[in-house]
């Protein structure tokens, strides 16, 4: 059989940045051509970065992918790698969709090429468009209506993208009644909570439907509230993992398959779906056997424990945002709790602790040991540390101004977020906001005071959640020998804001083992008060947790963005009105 040396680039692109995304690929194509490769992939929509959004609405942008993908092509046979195919994601247009009611104006395609000998040999777009959680496909692309195929070294490569995997029919039985030999599909496959399981068994069983080997290839990175993992893998026809790159990193997987030859007559014609077989020969003659005789297997990543995957990706979250921002470094209020002490865990490994800024900021309620938390917080992952006690401000407004009850305890809230707003304007910092998924459910958090900041590294991790992470962080720094980052009172301590004598978060909330299982029901499984209540939960405590999450909903629409873990984030995958009557608590 013939053998292809296949080169899967598990890479990060940023959207709109076209020009640094090209110049990615043409890196990349040369360092696989220096590996031997004869095929050469990128991910999903590689040269404008994913998602786009509205962006794909935009003439202009469209027109600057299009040039980008046939430049690329030039460069490449311009550098002597014109005769190793290379498959890249780009935004195309359709050449044949007329404008017609409830189609996206200018008919924009989710689309990927094959460039080769200067040209862009082959094109193709995205058949099956996801329209749930965070992707809105159908509001921006129309669907391609072939099936791809194009013959290397003697092997018919068929090419899906991403979806067309995800979803019954289509690309995938079409694979096999064109009898390819390899299916390849190009990803972003954005990251949730235990995806790696539900993406390998989703790869055996469509390498068993297509009957061929698969290859999928999924990007690394993030972009603003999404995560790339990676965790790209290849299987053979029966399901067989052959290599599976790391996740939560950039990687080049370079590997040789076996694979059948393609027949001399080929299918042609429609196929599954109404799919028309689109076959373009590349290179008839199988590959020589390379001269040092390696094999190249590609290698297996070990897996990660699931508060690892959650950890990385609240990392490489970070990362992404405010190095695609252009900041060089962030701000915390540190209070001595939990929140912010994983937070500033969190990037002190994102982005270095040189780079991280914490600010303790007392008042008169105040605890001792909140204030030497912080402080130890500081001492043990050495990020920058300073106190300012809004005491002076607080005596301020209240002279000025007479508040009693939550008045007076938002009101020292809102100083704090103040303080970490001007020490952003005046040294240029972004602001971390801590919030839990726990306290935006339920709305326990103070507008323009511990909500301010311009991104929320732990928005979609419930308090439960929290207290777990940040176990595993100081047990994954013991394990090598290194001081835990988070000072052990942080974690063992009640809960508290620490804005009135005493205070702890059960006055107001449910213990959060409890709240947290039922806020899981209620916001990520759209349960009902009356399945809550039969999964066990007694009714009144039901009823006043889901009004609070009913009633907070105009909060969480002024948090700003955080990285999504879950299956159902606060944001593009939970849109409720703010003006809304109906109450599942009666």
């Amino acid at each position: 059989m013939p053998r292809l040396r296949l080169a899967l680039n598990q890479i990060d692109s940023t959207v709109g940045d076209i020009d640094a995304n090209a110049e990615s690929v043409l890196r990349q194509t040369r360092h696989a051509a220096e590996r031997g490769a004869h095929l050469v992939a990128f991910p999903e929509m590689m040269l404008t970065g994913y998602p786009v959004e509205d962006l794909a609405l935009r003439s202009s942008f469209v027109e600057a992918s299009r040039a980008a993908l046939r430049s690329l092509a030039v460069r490449l046979a311009d550098e002597g790698l014109g005769h190793v195919p290379v498959v890249v994601g780009y935004l195309d247009r359709s050449a044949t969709a007329q404008p017609r009611y409830g189609q996206p104006a200018g008919a924009p395609q989710n689309a990927a090429a094959v460039l080769h000998g200067g040209e862009v040999a082959l094109s193709f777009a995205k058949h099956h468009l996801p329209n749930y959680g965070v992707f809105d496909e159908f509001r921006y692309f129309v669907p391609g209506d072939t099936l791809p195929v194009v013959r290397v070294r003697g092997v018919d490569v068929a090419l899906a993208i991403c979806e067309d995997l995800w979803q019954d029919g289509g690309r995938v039985p079409a694979a096999r009644s064109a009898r390819a030999g390899l299916l390849l599909s190009v990803n972003a496959s954005p990251y949730e909570r235990d995806k790696d399981d539900t993406r390998l068994e989703l790869v055996a069983k469509r390498a068993q439907e297509a009957g061929c080997t698969t290859a999928y290839l999924a990007m690394a990175g993030g972009q603003d509230e999404l995560v790339f993992d990676g965790d790209s893998i290849v299987v053979d026809r029966d399901g067989t993992v052959l290599a599976r790159a790391p996740r939560f990193t950039e990687d080049c997987v370079v590997l040789d398959l076996d694979l059948p030859a393609a027949e001399p007559e080929p299918p042609t014609g429609v196929v599954d779906d109404g799919l028309r077989i689109d076959r373009v020969v590349l290179s008839e003659q199988p590959a020589p056997e390379p001269a040092d005789g390696a094999w190249l297997s590609g290698g297996r990543a070990e897996p990660l424990d699931d508060d690892e995957e959650v950890y990385s990706a609240l990392v490489a979250g970070l990362r992404a945002y405010v190095t695609k921002n252009g900041f060089g470094s962030v701000l915390i209020g540190l209070s001595g709790g939990i929140d912010s002490a994983l937070v500033a865990s969190i990037a002190c490994d994102a982005l270095g602790a040189e780079c991280v800024y914490g600010v303790s900021m007392p008042s008169k309620y105040s605890s001792g040991h909140s204030r030497d938390d912080a402080a130890e917080l500081a001492r043990r992952t050495g990020l920058h540390y300073r106190t300012v006690s809004i005491e002076p401000m607080f005596d301020a407004y209240t002279g000025a101004l007479e508040l009693t009850g939550l008045a007076e305890e938002n009101l020292q809230s809102r100083l704090r977020g103040t303080l970490l707003m001007a020490l952003s304007n005046q040294e240029g910092h972004l602001v971390l906001a801590p919030g839990n998924k726990s306290e935006l459910a339920v709305g326990y958090s103070t507008l323009y005071g511990d909500s301010v900041g311009a991104y929320g590294p732990v928005k979609d991790v419930y308090k439960t959640s929290v207290f777990r992470l940040a176990e595993w962080r100081n047990r994954a720094a013991a394990a090598l020998g290194r001081t835990p980052p988070i000072p052990e009172n942080s974690i063992t301590k009640p809960p508290s804001a620490e804005l009135r004598p005493g205070q702890v978060d059960t006055d107001s909330l449910p213990d959060y083992p409890v709240l947290d299982a039922i806020l899981a029901l209620y916001v990520d499984r759209d349960r009902g008060a009356d399945e809550i209540v039969a999964a066990g939960y007694e009714r009144e405590l039901v009823t006043r947790t889901l009004r609070m999450v009913d009633t907070a909903e105009y909060k969480r629409r002024q948090y700003p963005p955080g990285t999504k873990i879950s299956s159902k984030g606060f944001g593009k995958d939970r849109r409720l009105p703010v003006t809304n009557r109906w109450r599942e608590s009666g």
